[in-house]
């Protein structure tokens, strides 16, 4: 690996850290607004959909029954839950239980649908991330309920659903992020323009623009190019190392941004999640095995 493609790779994950990072202290900002739900998944949707225009020429969405469910886990179902916690729940305890949560997850259903048996490594990397989990969810306060934390749980499932079935019929990175786009995009505005009373005209402009942006072109574009990017410099495994990041990054964040409160025990889950998710990348095993 040349030196200067590994910087600009390690550039690129570092960018996709902060954007992932910041949909967690975004999306808290936007459960506690004019903003419901529904709305902060329309504004996604249709954002996101204008945005992967360009993108549709070279990776067309599949508009079949695999697209749907796809559409349905990794867009909707995901969305409407995720969107739904941040109304219950913090950033610090979103930090483990969303990003800390889906390796677990996926990995979990990876071996019982695909088969894919993670080495010892990865099952202690696994058993952390539940130990992280476990210590969030007894962390509970007057702003962070356990229905925030179930909703969150689920949110995870579909998205490890998401990414499993992904996974299993071999549709690349760009093709599934346009199917989720326009698949939700077309199932969803139809039924949220006339049947939910909408809020976006009621929210000040800066929310509007504030969610808007980066649920719809961070969160569903910016992210992904710096993801791939990074991928082809440094390879999937570091990259994953990478992303083990985010439940610190976001965590420790939400406290000077959002005035959150971050306790010995939340601090300590999300150390043990961060060291779970490093070792559910398989990354030390490869270091090992280079040695």
């Amino acid at each position: 690996m040349k030196r200067s493609d590994a910087l600009a790779g390690y550039l690129a994950g570092l960018v996709a850290v902060a954007c992932w990072s910041g949909f967690v202290l975004v999306s808290r900002i936007g459960g506690q607004g004019t903003l419901e739900p529904a709305d902060t998944m329309a504004l996604r949707f249709m954002v996101g959909a204008v945005c992967l225009s360009p993108v549709v020429i070279f990776h067309r969405p599949w508009f079949n029954s695999r697209g749907l469910a796809l559409a349905m886990t990794g867009g909707i179902g995901y969305c409407a839950f995720v969107y739904a916690a941040f109304q219950h729940t913090t950033a610090v305890h979103a930090s483990v239980l969303l990003p800390g949560l889906i390796p677990f997850a996926s990995a979990l259903l990876a071996f019982g649908v695909l088969g894919d048996r993670p080495s010892p490594l990865r099952w202690m990397g696994l058993a952390l991330i539940a130990v992280g989990g476990a210590l969030m969810l007894t962390n509970l306060s007057a702003q962070s309920d356990l229905l925030g934390d179930v909703y969150l749980i689920l949110s995870v499932s579909c998205w490890a659903l998401y990414t499993v079935l992904a996974k299993r019929w071999r549709i690349s990175a760009w093709q599934a992020t346009t199917t989720v786009a326009y698949g939700c995009a077309a199932l969803f505005l139809p039924f949220y323009f006339l049947g939910f009373e909408s809020k976006l005209l009621d929210a000040p402009w800066q929310e509007l623009l504030l969610q808007g942006f980066y649920q719809g072109v961070i969160a569903v574009v910016v992210a992904m190019i710096f993801y791939m990017k990074a991928v082809e410099r440094i390879g999937p495994a570091r990259m994953g190392a990478m992303m083990a990041l985010v439940p610190t990054v976001s965590g420790l964040a939400a406290v000077p941004i959002l005035g959150e409160v971050l306790s010995y025990q939340a601090l300590a889950a999300i150390v043990i999640t961060t060291l779970g998710a490093l070792l559910a990348t398989g990354l030390v095993a490869e270091w090992r095995r280079a040695r």
